[in-house]
């Protein structure tokens, strides 16, 4: 069974930055994509940042290119998204997502495994 779990949300301020991270549990993930989603209160959700656990380049909505960071370390199964210069509309609950195909995550947003989601909250 694939296990999902984020972790590292809270309550921060705007221009504030803060770390949430992703541990994968069940099976290797050497050959998934790994990627984040996040959901507003009333809003569909959206697509943020995703990458392959081999590597290569990784793939961001525009909404957050040149703020958010996603990264992965294979050794411990884990995948990050460091997110700066937070504003109050990145306010959402961020989820992480597996898929052995990255486009079933980028473009299809329709990955095969979800995490439980975790809260950010950003004041102004």
């Amino acid at each position: 069974q694939v296990q999902l779990v984020e972790s590292g949300g809270g309550l921060v301020q705007a221009g504030d930055s803060l770390r949430l991270s992703c541990a994968a549990s069940g099976r290797s993930f050497s050959t998934y994509a790994m990627g984040w989603f996040r959901q507003a209160s009333g809003t569909e959700r959206e697509f943020i940042a995703a990458i392959n656990w081999n590597g290569g380049t990784p793939y961001y909505a525009d909404s957050v290119k040149g703020r958010f960071t996603i990264s992965g370390d294979n050794a411990k199964n884990t995948v990050s998204l460091q997110m700066s210069s937070l504003k109050p509309e990145d306010t959402a609950v961020y989820y992480c997502a597996a898929d052995r195909q990255v486009r079933n995550i980028v473009v299809a947003q329709n990955p095969g495994y979800w995490g439980q989601g975790t809260q950010v909250t950003v004041s102004s």
